[in-house]
Parts: C-alpha cells; structure tokens; sequence
C-alpha cells in the first residue's frame, strides 16, 4: 500500500496530465493507495465548494487510515528521535507518517520533509517509476 500525500493529490488533481496524475492513477486502478486522515481533511478542506462533493465521494472508496490511541502514542518517540537528530517536523507529517507505517505502507509525498523522516527510520518512502506525462494529440 501507498500513503499517498495531500502534496501529490493537489499536484494530480491540479493537472490531470501530470506524471503525479498518471502514478496516482495507476496505483488507484491497482487499489494500492491507502488515505491518511489527516490527507482526507486537507484535500476536503481546500476543495471549491463545487468540488466538495464529487470529492467526498471519490475518496469515500478509499481505505482510510484513522489515527487511534495507539497512533498517538507513537508520535512522541518519533519527536523525540528526530529532535535528538536536530531535526523538527510538523505534526501532520508525523501523524501520516505514523499511520502509514501502522499500515506496513509507504509514504508517497512530494515534500522533502518525509525524505529527512525516511533518513532517521520514522517513515519509509515511495518512489514512484518515472513515467512522462500524456501527450497531446495534435
């Protein structure tokens, strides 16, 4: 599975005919893409009131990962270990990262900061195949 981040949502829902938009489309057709909570909430809260709706119910047939009590829990060592490496994370960073590794999952984002949360061993991440965006037919 592969958490996918709010940063590759924006990029593939922003244009449809980018290589983010053609991965997450493929890892869709294969059910491989798990939705972090707090994604769910950022993609919901910076929709047009237009798009609400439609979103709402695309991302209804995902398999969501809610944070529990134990997620939470393990958000404080991992705080911890990265304020011992001299590294700071935001919260919601942390968070996908914790509830993607409850999942055995990836970490799919286009923000350095999971790359520099993979490097301490708090997440692991994907790196997806390079693929060039559709061509235009002329």
């Amino acid at each position: 599975m592969i958490a996918v981040d709010t940063s590759v949502w924006v990029a593939a829902l922003r244009r449809a005919d980018s290589p983010e938009a053609a991965v997450l489309s493929a890892l869709l057709d294969d059910d491989a893409v798990l939705l972090p909570y707090p994604v769910r909430l950022e993609i919901l809260s910076g929709a047009s009131p237009r798009d609400l709706g439609r979103l709402r119910r695309s991302l209804a047939a995902l398999p969501v990962a809610y944070p529990s009590d134990e997620t939470w829990r393990a958000i404080e060592p991992m705080l911890e270990r990265a304020a011992h490496a001299g590294e700071r994370f935001g919260l919601g960073d942390v968070l996908i990262a914790a509830l993607a590794d409850e999942q055995g999952a990836l970490v799919w984002s286009l923000d350095t900061d999971f790359v520099r949360l993979e490097r301490l061993g708090l997440a692991r991440c994907y790196e997806p195949p390079r693929m060039e965006p559709p061509r235009s037919r002329r």
